[in-house]
């Protein structure tokens, strides 16, 4: 019986350790570069955050023009700029979608609107050919 019981606390303990150690849901959105480009053209003025570093701005994947570029390493030193959008939704890309994820949880624990794009620029360019 007693090793009956210290197995269930076992068991129990790993069951708590394994789901406090799981990502929450979040409640900003994610939308694909096919509705990224559809909200562009329906609404030119929408904010566009590009979390990458200036220098990959420059490079092969460019970038979309009027984005405000703060990377992500540095997103929370710099959150404050952003305080004018708190009204609005704010979109936030990058390469690949891992740091705009990543960019999007911070924003959205300051209780920005944040929408978040699958797939990045590298997705974003593909849709062009």
């Amino acid at each position: 019986m007693r090793k009956i019981n210290l197995l269930f606390l076992v068991v129990f303990i790993f069951s708590i350790g394994v789901y406090g150690c799981t990502k929450k849901d979040s409640s900003y959105k994610s939308i694909t570069v096919e509705q990224l480009k559809k909200e562009m053209k329906e609404n030119p003025d929408m904010i566009i955050l590009d979390v990458r570093t200036p220098q990959e701005l420059e490079g092969p994947l460019g970038h979309i023009d009027g984005v405000i570029n703060i990377p992500v390493q540095i997103l929370e030193k710099r959150i404050s700029e952003l305080n004018k959008y708190k009204d609005k939704e704010i979109t936030v890309i990058c390469r690949s979608g891992n740091r705009s994820g990543i960019a999007s949880e911070i924003l959205f624990k300051k209780n920005f609107n944040i929408t978040n794009v699958e797939g990045g620029m590298i997705a974003y360019r593909k849709s062009e050919k």
